[in-house]
């Protein structure tokens, strides 16, 4: 097997099979990075949530307002119907608040800009 050719040959097949083990470790390794990744970001997330969850229930207990039992929402994230005329009555004052806020800041730049 002094043949050049032949020797050529097993080298480039050995070399092709090394270079896909090799390849394949390396997917591998980068699957199953990504796949702790997203697990510790979907852990990360839900530990958020709940942080976020207990800040609004401790600001309602704060605020003196009844608090619902975790999961007691609804799907659009409101409770009774009572709460959702208040919460419309808020959102109309701050529609108020921020049109005479608009109407302020335009009276000041007519105001504060130098004549031409």
């Amino acid at each position: 097997m002094s043949d050049p050719m032949l020797h050529a040959f097993f080298v480039g097949r050995a070399l092709a099979e090394a270079i896909n083990e090799r390849a394949e470790r390396l997917l591998t390794d980068t699957i199953s990075t990504v796949g702790k990744f997203d697990a510790e970001q979907r852990e990360h997330l839900r530990q958020f949530t709940e942080d976020v969850l207990a800040r609004a229930r401790q600001a309602e207990e704060e605020a003196g307002a009844p608090t619902a039992a975790p999961g007691a929402m609804g799907g659009s994230g409101f409770g009774a119907e009572g709460n959702s005329q208040d919460l419309q009555a808020t959102i109309d004052t701050l529609r108020a608040e921020i049109a005479q806020v608009r109407v302020a800041l335009q009276q000041y730049r007519a105001t504060s800009q130098p004549s031409s």
